[in-house]
Protein backbone atom coordinates (compact mmCIF):
# COMPACT_ATOMS: atom_id res chain seq x y z
CA UNK A 1 0.00 0.00 0.00
CA UNK A 2 1.61 3.20 -1.42
CA UNK A 3 0.31 6.71 -0.57
CA UNK A 4 2.97 7.89 -2.57
CA UNK A 5 1.46 9.80 -5.49
CA UNK A 6 3.74 9.21 -8.54
CA UNK A 7 2.83 11.00 -12.04
CA UNK A 8 2.43 8.37 -14.68
CA UNK A 9 4.81 8.89 -18.02
CA UNK A 10 2.90 8.93 -21.43
CA UNK A 11 -1.00 8.59 -19.86
CA UNK A 12 -3.13 11.35 -21.32
CA UNK A 13 -5.89 12.39 -19.17
CA UNK A 14 -9.49 10.94 -20.23
CA UNK A 15 -11.29 14.71 -19.63
CA UNK A 16 -9.05 17.03 -20.93
CA UNK A 17 -6.49 14.95 -23.11
CA UNK A 18 -3.54 16.45 -21.44
CA UNK A 19 -0.37 14.45 -21.65
CA UNK A 20 1.87 13.51 -18.51
CA UNK A 21 -0.58 15.57 -16.23
CA UNK A 22 -2.21 12.01 -14.54
CA UNK A 23 -0.89 10.77 -10.98
CA UNK A 24 -1.66 7.32 -9.15
CA UNK A 25 -1.32 6.21 -6.10
CA UNK A 26 -2.61 2.87 -3.84
CA UNK A 27 -4.26 3.21 -0.41
CA UNK A 28 -6.95 0.62 1.31
CA UNK A 29 -6.54 -2.12 -1.93
CA UNK A 30 -7.66 1.62 -3.95
CA UNK A 31 -6.24 2.43 -7.24
CA UNK A 32 -6.66 6.48 -7.77
CA UNK A 33 -6.30 8.52 -10.28
CA UNK A 34 -6.27 12.24 -10.69
CA UNK A 35 -5.19 14.99 -13.07
CA UNK A 36 -3.65 17.67 -12.61
CA UNK A 37 -4.77 19.98 -15.08
CA UNK A 38 -8.48 19.30 -14.42
CA UNK A 39 -10.68 17.96 -11.82
CA UNK A 40 -10.80 13.92 -13.46
CA UNK A 41 -10.46 11.63 -10.82
CA UNK A 42 -11.09 8.23 -10.68
CA UNK A 43 -10.92 5.06 -8.27
CA UNK A 44 -10.60 1.99 -9.30
CA UNK A 45 -10.49 -1.29 -7.09
CA UNK A 46 -7.55 -3.54 -6.77
CA UNK A 47 -8.63 -6.54 -7.45
CA UNK A 48 -5.46 -8.90 -8.26
CA UNK A 49 -2.06 -8.37 -8.52
CA UNK A 50 -2.04 -9.69 -12.16
CA UNK A 51 -4.25 -6.08 -13.24
CA UNK A 52 -3.56 -4.91 -16.81
CA UNK A 53 -1.21 -2.29 -16.44
CA UNK A 54 -2.47 1.46 -17.41
CA UNK A 55 -2.46 2.28 -21.28
CA UNK A 56 0.18 4.81 -22.07
CA UNK A 57 1.93 5.37 -25.47
CA UNK A 58 4.82 3.65 -25.34
CA UNK A 59 2.65 0.10 -24.56
CA UNK A 60 0.20 1.04 -27.56
CA UNK A 61 0.66 0.05 -31.25
CA UNK A 62 0.34 2.91 -33.22
CA UNK A 63 -1.62 2.52 -36.59
CA UNK A 64 1.16 2.80 -39.09
CA UNK A 65 2.92 0.27 -37.19
CA UNK A 66 -0.06 -2.54 -37.52
CA UNK A 67 0.08 -2.04 -41.20
CA UNK A 68 3.86 -2.04 -42.18
CA UNK A 69 5.33 -5.52 -43.92
CA UNK A 70 8.35 -6.55 -42.18
CA UNK A 71 10.81 -7.57 -44.12
CA UNK A 72 14.28 -8.64 -43.30
CA UNK A 73 17.90 -6.82 -43.92
CA UNK A 74 20.55 -8.63 -45.86
CA UNK A 75 23.81 -7.47 -44.44
CA UNK A 76 26.60 -8.03 -47.27
CA UNK A 77 30.46 -8.72 -45.93
CA UNK A 78 32.31 -6.40 -47.61
CA UNK A 79 35.38 -8.10 -47.71
CA UNK A 80 34.44 -10.91 -50.28
CA UNK A 81 33.44 -9.76 -53.42
CA UNK A 82 30.76 -10.62 -55.24
CA UNK A 83 30.45 -13.21 -58.06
Amino acid sequence: MSNVKRFIAGVTCPRCAAMDRIRAWEQNSIRYRECVNCDFFEQLPIEDETASELTTRVNQVREEQKTQDVQPVRILDPGKPKR
